[in-house]
């Protein structure tokens, strides 16, 4: 019997829900970083083997939002829920009991979706004691289907949790052909790797203020040639980007072409411009045009 069905991963910014992705698929496709609200849309990674195909759906992290694109995150995120066939709420095993994380738990009563409570990070703590007492918290104000502790990052009982999750699914058809690893496109993914490489080496309010888009990739022999642009909200941010010199620009740059050369299997010659477009974030023009809304 061949099963599949689509999971929805869900929680707060910095979980882990990308780094899980990345476990699960043995490969880079989803951007990590320890700044929240790394992950921007809801994108989804694709795990084969002999008998079951997993579209797991990767969300942005449910939080209070300031800014327009931030109540698209969130709402997106919680969207996915009814449509899927298992949702993985998945907390810190580090954090005590969060308000935050009871507040995304209300939200999900009253839906038919069975739910499972991932602990990950457990890799992190000595002390099992108070896990356990937040871990009661959590399963007395919902009903969770499961519980279950893994590592996203050292890959502690991801094996143990597909087999848990298979249980769940029905027989169902390959929605996607072997090979495919994402429903998105490789220049959302190049995009994605770029934004990432800005994610790590700025700090502040830059990270959050970034957007990159492609303008133009071309196949050529042996050769692939990509055009991206960085956007910013403010002039000081582009300064940053840019560094002395045009040096952030290049280290960005550099870094970020290891990543997509990998994800391509070909050299990459990779220019980057930064534009300033002020406020772009609550701008319901730049959101559609950059992708977070659909358009009218």
């Amino acid at each position: 019997m061949f099963k599949s069905g689509f999971v929805s991963i869900i929680g707060e910014p910095n979980v882990g829900k990308s780094t899980f992705l990345n476990q699960v698929l043995k490969q880079k496709v989803a951007i990590v970083s320890n700044k929240p609200q790394t992950t921007r849309n809801v994108f989804s990674g694709i795990y084969n083997d002999d008998n079951s195909q997993i579209i797991f759906i990767d969300t942005p992290g449910i939080h209070q939002a300031k800014t327009k694109l931030g109540e698209y995150m969130s709402s997106a995120a919680l969207s996915t829920v009814k449509s899927v066939d298992l949702v993985m709420f998945m907390i810190n095993a580090y954090d005590d009991v969060l308000e935050y994380n009871l507040k995304i738990m209300e939200k999900l009563q009253g839906i038919k979706t069975p739910v499972f409570l991932i602990i990950n990070k457990l890799d992190t703590i000595t002390d099992f004691d108070r896990l356990n007492e937040a871990v009661e918290v959590y399963k007395n104000a919902y009903n969770f289907e499961g519980v279950f502790g893994i590592s996203a990052l050292k890959g502690d009982n991801i094996d143990l949790l597909l087999l848990d999750i298979k249980k769940f699914l029905q027989e169902g058809p390959k929605y996607y052909p072997d090979g495919e690893i994402s429903d998105r496109p490789e220049t959302f993914l190049i995009q994605e790797f770029i934004r990432e490489k800005i994610l790590e080496f700025t700090h502040e309010e830059v990270p959050h203020s970034v957007m990159v888009y492609l303008e133009s990739m071309k196949n050529k022999k042996n050769l692939t040639e990509i055009m991206a642009v960085v956007v910013v909200e403010r002039k000081s941010q582009k300064g940053i980007i840019i560094g002395k010199g045009g040096s952030m620009l290049k280290r960005i740059g550099s870094a970020a072409r290891t990543d997509i050369e990998a994800l391509l299997n070909s050299k990459v010659y990779l220019e980057l411009f930064c534009k300033v477009e002020e406020n772009w974030r609550n701008r319901e023009y730049y959101l559609k045009t950059y992708g977070y809304k659909d358009t009218e």
